[in-house]
């Protein structure tokens, strides 16, 4: 039988396999260090240049990504391990994923057409793909809101980009639309004056542009007074149904009925009508 060279077997495959290892490790620790510095260097650039958050945790994620894939590349080339195959299976799975996950990849494009193109940012309250509420985070592939009732709704990226987008805090200032009914009997000019000067008077109500009271409607059996106050987009709801109180007790003061044709004269809560 045979003798088994004991050294020679240590010394052709054992130390070259064990340097490679060492090797493959020291390119691994040192190779993610150096790409948590990269990252570290690009997001601060980017927050010096004021750049959007998502972007910048998009451009991470994607820096993040590739690099590892190079990383890891370069250490099966230490390894003697040829990347060809493996370049070829990334590719084939690559198309395999793209059309098997399109829906995916299209929520995905308009992520990154979202950011870019910025219609609306986080803190915003928006209407978009049939649902209406705050921006929580804007995701890879959903945009994430939260309603008025305090539910969580995720929509498609792709559909909030394909469709139509209305972004209600877009603007400094939001005109909120009331309606006030009177009777026959009560001369319109008077009764817009006293809605004007009490209107004027509720919290958060801007001075500029000046509160708007007219005659929206007039017939036989009497006129309507549109109410409509300007205000900042976060205190929407406050003043709607302050200046609705506002208008109830103006009613009352001025012993005010409601026409008979219009309809009757809402509570404080409901006589707005807005757009969500």
């Amino acid at each position: 039988m045979a003798q088994i060279d004991v050294g020679l077997l240590i010394n052709t495959y054992l130390v070259p396999f064990g340097l490679k290892v060492v090797m493959a490790i020291a390119i691994w620790i040192i190779g993610g260090m150096l790409i948590g510095t990269v990252i570290r260097l690009s997001r601060a650039g980017m927050t010096r240049r004021n750049v959007d958050p998502t972007l910048i945790n998009y451009s991470d994620a994607a820096l993040r990504v590739g690099l590892r894939i190079a990383l890891v590349m370069a250490i099966l080339e230490v390894c003697s391990i040829q990347t060809t195959s493996f370049a070829a299976l990334i590719a084939a799975a690559g198309v395999a994923i793209g059309v098997a996950w399109s829906g995916l990849l299209a929520n995905f494009a308009a992520g990154i057409f979202l950011v870019v193109l910025h219609p609306f940012k986080v803190g915003d309250t928006i209407r978009a793909g049939g649902e209406t509420g705050t921006v929580v985070d804007i995701g890879l592939f959903v945009t994430t809101l939260t309603t008025d009732n305090n539910l969580r709704v995720y929509v498609g990226n792709n559909k909030i980009f394909t469709d139509n987008l209305i972004n209600y805090s877009a603007n400094p200032q939001r005109r909120v639309d009331l309606r006030c009914p009177i009777a026959p009997g009560i001369h319109p000019a008077e009764a817009a004056a006293i809605l004007k000067s009490r209107v004027a008077m509720v919290p958060n109500v801007l001075p500029l542009p000046e509160p708007v009271v007219g005659i929206i409607e007039f017939g036989l059996g009497g006129s309507v007074l549109a109410v409509r106050p300007y205000c900042h987009p976060n205190h929407y709801d406050q003043v709607c149904f302050d200046v609705n109180q506002a208008i109830a007790e103006a009613c009352e003061v001025g012993a005010w009925r409601t026409s008979s044709s219009a309809p009757p004269l809402p509570g404080p809560a409901a006589a707005a009508t807005t757009v969500f």
